[in-house]
């Protein structure tokens, strides 16, 4: 078993334990989703530290995005708690980058697709080509792409 997998698996155990209904509920339904996606497929396996990152990184944006739709909503008290499982889900995933380190890691990006040939709004896939690797988890794919946009266009 992956080590990250088994850090949730003793943390729902404490959590239950301590009748924390929030953070047992959360990682219940998070180990859930890992386990399904490890089911899916042709063949069963187990998944790797990153995959499972990524698999946490996606239940993460969900809660984010529901918490959102719940605020818009009126419905506050459903936001909060949203609100509240994405950031302790969040607290299982690398930190995020600030912006101006993401800016300068995309700068950079652009220079060196520059000097590759690739110019103007069309070297957008060029550049992600050579920033995704670098920040996978670090950044949200939308930060990322907007980061990019910005560079380019000026």
């Amino acid at each position: 078993m992956t080590t990250l997998k088994s850090k949730l698996k003793e943390d729902l155990t404490t959590a239950m334990k301590a009748r924390d209904e929030l953070t047992s509920s959360t990682l219940r339904l998070t180990l859930t989703a890992i386990t399904k996606e490890e089911v899916s497929g042709k063949t069963a396996r187990e998944l790797s530290d990153d995959e499972v990152q990524k698999v946490i990184a996606k239940e993460a944006k969900k809660r984010r995005e529901a918490a959102e739709a719940f605020a818009q909503g009126g419905r506050t008290e459903q936001a909060e708690r949203e609100r509240a499982e994405g950031e302790l889900l969040d607290a299982y995933l690398p930190k995020q980058l600030t912006d101006d380190e993401l800016r300068a890691i995309v700068e950079a990006a652009v220079e060196e697709a520059k000097a590759a040939g690739a110019e103007g709004p069309r070297a957008m896939g060029a550049v992600m080509k050579i920033v995704s690797p670098k920040l996978a988890g670090l950044a949200e794919g939308g930060r990322v792409a907007g980061a990019v946009k910005k560079a380019l266009a000026g």
